[in-house]
């Protein structure tokens, strides 16, 4: 985010970005998975999205992106450029490192807290995560479509070491959707 930009995780800024997750979480070819809102940017480079393609993928984060740019400007009372870079996509390909990312997405709060020493106490989700947005309100992301989103994480979590990583992939025909 530009520096201009005020603190994401307001309730004010939320609104904003929360109006423009549930508007564009499901478009033809994306779908926004998980989200974690940080106090001075976004975590555009850890969104768990699925994607149809990389022309979804790009249309997909660019709507979010115009979205959510459209809306903390009208609350700022401004015009002009909100974020200073775009974004970055890692495709994810196995069930443990979907069952990474989706940790440090959901974590990240915690763990930027932790590093500034502060304390972080119960086991609550931050509530500027998507794992906290599912149980307050109106869905802000989707379902996940893919196996890897839907089964292969969970799989990946309760699966013996020592099974060889070609053991948790589906066949490639069930894996043709990007996750990133």
């Amino acid at each position: 985010m530009l520096p201009h930009v005020w603190n994401l995780r307001s309730r004010r800024a939320f609104r904003q970005i929360a109006a423009a997750f549930a508007a564009g979480c499901t478009r033809a070819g994306f779908r926004l998975i998980h989200f974690s809102i940080q106090g001075n940017h976004l975590h555009l480079l850890h969104l768990i999205v699925e994607a149809a393609d990389v022309n979804q993928l790009a249309r997909g984060l660019q709507g979010l992106a115009v979205r959510i740019a459209r809306g903390l400007n009208r609350m700022m009372g401004r015009t002009g450029k909100v974020f200073a870079d775009r974004y970055h996509a890692h495709i994810l390909r196995a069930p443990a490192e979907v069952a990474s990312a989706i940790d440090y997405v959901l974590g990240n709060f915690t763990i930027h807290a932790l590093r500034r020493g502060e304390s972080v106490s119960g086991t609550a989700p931050d509530e500027y995560t998507s794992a906290f947005a599912a149980r307050t309100g109106p869905p802000l992301v989707a379902p996940p479509e893919t196996w890897l989103l839907r089964v292969g994480w969970r799989r990946a979590r309760t699966q013996a070491a020592h099974a060889p990583a070609e053991a948790q992939l589906p066949p490639a025909s069930a894996r043709d959707k990007l996750v990133a």
